[in-house]
């Protein structure tokens, strides 16, 4: 006899958003190194680093190698700091990040809340922040990179599972499937870059959203649904 999940009830289904470049225009991080900036938190030459690598991003996207540098600078900055502090401060940027939803996008998440899924938004930024943009924009949870606490509420300056990028997104998703029940071949997910792919590949409908060169052509050569937002990539 088949259970609920072989005959197809019960299942739940989920949408997973990447959240730079695919639900709002440029980075949630740099606002956040910024803010950091202003409260001690960043080096001035570390928020000169971030102002470079975001014009860069919001031109070409980002590289393995920077997301990973911005790994390190976030855990290094952040070490010692009690993590209400970072709280606070995210507090005071999301209403500015959320403005930034790009208007296509949002379009998508009305289509997969109409199709009864859960919205989930899936990012390397940090835990605090996507998490409270993810409730800023009425969905329904976050993915994203969790930072190791002491004992006393502050950050250890190591990570706590995955760093949400390329394959850490596909083990991190994968624990939320199992906690919630989520069908990932009946769910979808939606990305702007090919260093998403893995996460596109584990999930039964990938769609690119405003794709990079390289996500376009695989893209089209798969038969995935390409949807274009806001001002095309250069």
């Amino acid at each position: 006899m088949g259970s609920d999940a072989v005959m197809g009830r019960d299942l739940r289904r989920a949408a997973f958003f990447d959240l730079d470049r695919t639900l709002i225009r440029g980075s949630a991080n740099y606002p956040l190194a910024v803010a950091a900036f202003r409260r001690g938190h960043v080096p001035w030459w570390d928020l000169v680093k971030d102002t470079v690598n975001a014009i860069s991003f919001h031109r070409k996207g980002s590289t393995d190698a920077q997301s990973a540098a911005l790994r390190e600078r976030i855990l290094g900055a952040v070490a010692g700091t009690p993590q209400a502090d970072i709280v606070h401060l995210t507090d005071e940027i999301v209403p500015r990040i959320v403005r930034r939803l790009i208007p296509e996008s949002a379009a998508l998440l009305a289509e997969a809340k109409a199709a009864a899924m859960d919205r989930i938004v899936v990012s390397a930024s940090p835990i605090e922040l996507v998490g409270r943009i993810a409730s800023a924009l009425g969905l329904e949870g976050a993915v994203a990179t969790r930072s190791e606490l002491d004992d006393d509420g502050r950050y250890t300056g190591r990570l706590m599972g995955e760093f949400c990028y390329h394959h850490g997104k596909v083990i991190e998703i994968e624990k939320l499937a199992a906690e919630r029940g989520y069908d990932l071949a009946s769910s979808a997910a939606y990305s702007d870059s090919i260093s998403d792919l893995p996460m596109l590949e584990r999930v039964g409908t990938p769609v690119a959203v405003n794709p990079d060169g390289e996500l376009r052509r695989l893209a089209l050569a798969r038969g995935w649904r390409v949807v274009e937002v806001g001002r095309k990539r250069h």
